[in-house]
This record gives C-alpha cells, sequence and structure tokens, in this order.
C-alpha cells in the first residue's frame, strides 16, 4: 500500500483536515485583533521593500524568459493553474464591451495575474492591461515587461487619464490597505462598470477584524497588519458605491479564520 493512501486510510478526519489546511494555506498565520492599524504595525516586523521587489522580479523575468509558467509573490510554477472564476467573469466582461477588455489591475505586483491567464486573451480584439502599484514596482515594470498591452501606473488617476477602464481587479490586495474603504472609493470614483475582488478574506460578524498575517520565510520573512472584513458591511459599502453583487465564488485558501472569497460587482 502507498503511503499516501495509507495516510488516508488510517488518519482521523480532524487530523486529514489540519493536512490540507496546511497545503491550502501554505504556511500562512494570522493571529491578534487589534483597535487600529497602528497597534498592529508595532506588532508586525514589516517587510524589506527592496528585497520583495527583487524577489518578485527576479520571478516576473523567469516568467518573461519562457523559463517558468507564471509567478505568484515571487514563487515561479511550472505546472498551469488558473483562476477559473476570475477569468470567467473577465471574459464576460470583454464579451459585454464588443471582445475589448480594459482592466485596471490595483495592486497587481509585476502582472501576475496577466501572465498566468494571458493565452486565454488572444483571441480578444484588443486588451489593455494596467497594474497600478508602488513606485518602485512601476519602475521595474516599465523598464523590463511593460508592452502594447501591459502598462504600468503609480496611480489610478494616471491610469484612468491615459485608458477606458472596463473593470477593476483587486485580487488579494484590498485587505492589506490600511484604509480600504477610501480606496474603493478612490476605485468607484472613476465609474469601471465592473469591479472584481478575488481572493479576499471575510467573516461573518458585525465588524471588521485587524489581524497580523505572518508570511511564511520560504517566500520571504514578514509580518504585517491584514484584515477580515465583516461580509456584511463590506456589501454596504460597495452598495453605497453603487455597485450590487452580481455573482461571488469561493476561494481555496483554507486558513482557519473567516473565509476567502471572490466577489463580483457591477455598476448600477
Amino acid at each position: 500500500m502507498k503511503i499516501k493512501q495509507f495516510i488516508r486510510d488510517w488518519c482521523p478526519p480532524i487530523l486529514m483536515n489540519w493536512i490540507r489546511s496546511l497545503r491550502a494555506n501554505n504556511g500562512l498565520s494570522f493571529s491578534g485583533d487589534y483597535a487600529s492599524w497602528s497597534d498592529a504595525k508595532m506588532k508586525s516586523s514589516g517587510y524589506d521593500a527592496e528585497q520583495v521587489l527583487q524577489r518578485v522580479s527576479e520571478a516576473a523575468l523567469k516568467v518573461k524568459r519562457g523559463e517558468a509558467l507564471f509567478e505568484r509573490d515571487s514563487v515561479c510554477f511550472e505546472k498551469a493553474e488558473f483562476r477559473w472564476p476570475v477569468l470567467a467573469c473577465l471574459l464576460s466582461v470583454a464579451a459585454s464591451r464588443s471582445s475589448n477588455l480594459n482592466v485596471l489591475d490595483f495592486g497587481g505586483s509585476l502582472g501576475s495575474f496577466y501572465f498566468q491567464h494571458k493565452d486565454f486573451f488572444s483571441n480578444l480584439m484588443q486588451v489593455r492591461w494596467a497594474v497600478v502599484e508602488q513606485a518602485q514596482f512601476v519602475k521595474f515594470g516599465q523598464e523590463h515587461l511593460q508592452d502594447d498591452v501591459l502598462r504600468f501606473y503609480d496611480s489610478i488617476e494616471s491610469c484612468s487619464i491615459q485608458q477606458p477602464i472596463d473593470v477593476v481587479l483587486l485580487s488579494s490586495v484590498i485587505q492589506y490597505l490600511e484604509k480600504p474603504r477610501e480606496v474603493l472609493t478612490s476605485l468607484a470614483a472613476i465609474g469601471a462598470p465592473y469591479i472584481l475582488i478575488d481572493r479576499t478574506s471575510f467573516i461573518a460578524d458585525e465588524s471588521d477584524r485587524l489581524t497580523v498575517q505572518t508570511v511564511p520565510k520560504a517566500i520571504y520573512d514578514a509580518s504585517y497588519p491584514a484584515w477580515f472584513f465583516s461580509e456584511k458591511l463590506f456589501l454596504k459599502t460597495m452598495l453605497d458605491l453603487n455597485y450590487r453583487l452580481r455573482t461571488e465564488f469561493p476561494c481555496p485558501e483554507v486558513i482557519g479564520l473567516g473565509e476567502y472569497k471572490g466577489m463580483f460587482f457591477e455598476r448600477v
């Protein structure tokens, strides 16, 4: 009998669920319930921005050279993986826009999601993929990765001036901002028909919870504040910004606290 089969047959369900949890969250951990962002920051080590950029840029260049299929959080992947629900939402947007897709990928690193899925956009009439990121990421992206499709901007405003926006993509980013609702308000102000949120942490509570997330050292040594949003309050915020929930979908992360979800919003 193979060892994997032996484990499945003889481990109690609670232990198997714990093992699956460890695999699913890749070693991420969350702790605390902090009263303010400053309190959470005091309990965090922060991260070396230059080290993170170096790791991510090295991985992105490997993807560009064809040495890896895609990268996520600086980790290179040799086997194809796709975020099917997000891809379906994006292609539905393109279908509604005469086969044109103009994306504002807020906090999109060096185009990780775009490179992971770009083959699926090849038959569209036109694709513009704009990443809005921190200045050092924008500089590297403009110098090494930018082309006629993929562009990099350092602000929402500069991006919206340069190109039309059909859909705003927020993939595993909004929960790491000190003032996420202010950013959502700024994004809603550009009037994009759709806002698409992926890999975002929610809880069933009446109020948000502020934690500290610790990243596995295999990726990089860091810890920083991370929100778990009250789903009820989040949906109200989006409705107040004139976006209604069109659909939602689960995400594979299992973290032992709350639930990671994706949500697809349409402007009303």
